[in-house]
């Protein structure tokens, strides 16, 4: 075993240990909420992977963003491939692995990562360009000030080097030149990376072979940081858009769930023979609604890991569309937040220690709360399966039932639907007299 195969074991050693770690601490994090049954209907399950993760079916109501978007996911996902032989090729110090395997299929197998590799960084270089020159109003947003909008750049960016340096590295391994020593060049071309060959041309054979290995090293290198990068990444999603498509709600859209503990207090309210005594009757209360992450379903915060940042859902939203301070994507984008911040405490104190904090009040407020009109349009946009509508609604519950806090238009209402059976401040028994 060389000296290479050395270096490059103890990298990848490191670069997965690391990865690894960040997603057990996400998984944490995410299992910090409430337990929640998502095991019905399976087939369906499935199938909404099948469609919406690996289809991206919402996508393509934009067709042609959907085609693009779609590129770059096919770049991300089939070029595995072609980092499993860069792979081989580190641990076992080959070079070019499958070469002799696949024969003349060699050719078609680098080709087919070479029109990908194309087709990422045309698309990486339009979508940089829609961020960075057009300025697509839902990425003008103040919701992606900061960090979020460095973010989005910095994975295009990225994107673009690494297919760049694969390219690279094809045409200075493939340059028909004569090589010193035992080296022996291959005999073909490859589809794109032959365009580069002029500006190679000049070099000897053992000058292309340390350009050869400075973009072979600096390709797997951007990989694993790439890949460890992704935990503190929107780009997550890349991961987690399957589970959460799988654990997507399957109730209509529009159907609100009821809470049992309100259930059953409507039950003893009737039925007080029903309600627990003593210390039953203390041990039985749940807080309703949701204060912080802890409240919230363990499927709630595998949303906030799983938001793309894209903004469909904002754009869509009524509330926002007319100036209102709601925002879905930043509700989600909150979550996350709080949930890291909870995260860090525990990785801290070893146990989560009170920080005087809550999702509520102190990340996102009662204004935002009450502005959404629970029309589902952000859970019909959302391309991964998100619900920001079931998050709100968790929280807005616990802010009217727990801490009574609603405006007096709300008050009004509650108190006649109480007293009237309806919104009105009408009586029961003139009903027939104003329904029509």
């Amino acid at each position: 075993m060389n000296i290479a195969q050395v270096l490059f074991i103890a990298l990848a050693g490191v670069a997965v240990w690391l990865f690894a770690k960040n997603i057990m601490r996400i998984r944490r994090n995410i299992l910090l909420g409430r337990d929640e049954d998502f095991s019905d209907n399976k087939p369906l399950r499935w199938r909404n992977v099948l469609l919406l993760a690996f289809g991206q079916k919402k996508m393509f109501k934009n067709p042609l963003v959907a085609v693009m978007h779609f590129v770059i996911y096919a770049g991300f996902i089939i070029i595995n491939a072609e980092v499993l032989e860069i792979f081989l090729d580190g641990i076992l110090g080959t070079h070019r692995i499958f070469s002799q395997p696949l024969g003349f299929f060699y050719i078609w197998f680098i080709n087919a990562f070479e029109f990908l590799a194309v087709g990422v960084i045309t698309v990486c270089i339009i979508f940089l360009v829609r961020r960075n020159v057009l300025k697509l109003k839902r990425f003008l947003s103040k919701d992606l000030n900061g960090w979020p909008r460095s973010d989005a750049n910095y994975i295009l960016v990225s994107e673009i080097i690494l297919m760049t340096l694969f390219l690279t590295m094809n045409a200075a391994d493939t340059l028909p030149v004569h090589y010193a020593g035992d080296y022996v060049p291959y005999k073909f071309q490859f589809a794109f990376s032959s365009f580069l060959f002029p500006l190679l041309q000049g070099l000897d054979g053992s000058k292309l072979v340390i350009i050869e290995l400075i973009c072979w090293w600096l390709h797997i290198t951007g990989i694993f940081v790439f890949l460890n990068y992704l935990p503190y990444s929107k780009h997550l999603h890349i991961l987690l858009a399957f589970p959460n498509a799988y654990y997507a709600r399957l109730t209509p859209q529009g159907k609100m769930k009821n809470m049992p503990d309100i259930q059953k207090e409507v039950l003893y309210a009737m039925q007080p023979e029903l309600a627990p005594t003593g210390e039953a009757a203390t041990a039985h209360h749940n807080a309703f609604g949701a204060k912080d992450v802890f409240d919230l379903s363990w499927r709630n915060l595998l949303d906030a890991y799983s938001c793309t940042e894209c903004g469909r859902c904002t754009a869509a939203c009524p509330a926002n569309i007319t100036g209102k301070a709601l925002s879905p994507r930043l509700i989600i984008m909150k979550t996350r937040d709080r949930l890291e911040e909870v995260g860090k405490n525990i990785d801290a104190n070893k146990e989560y220690k009170d920080d005087g904090k809550t999702l509520l009040h102190n990340y996102i407020t009662e204004e935002e709360l009450r502005a959404c009109t629970t029309c589902n349009a952000c859970v019909e946009e959302c391309p991964v399966s998100i619900s920001p509508l079931d998050t709100i609604l968790q929280l807005r519950r616990y802010l009217i039932m727990e801490e009574s806090n609603a405006t007096p238009e709300w008050n009004s209402m509650f108190s006649n639907t109480e007293n009237n059976f309806a919104p009105w401040k009408f009586s029961p028994d003139e009903r027939d007299a104003w329904a029509g």
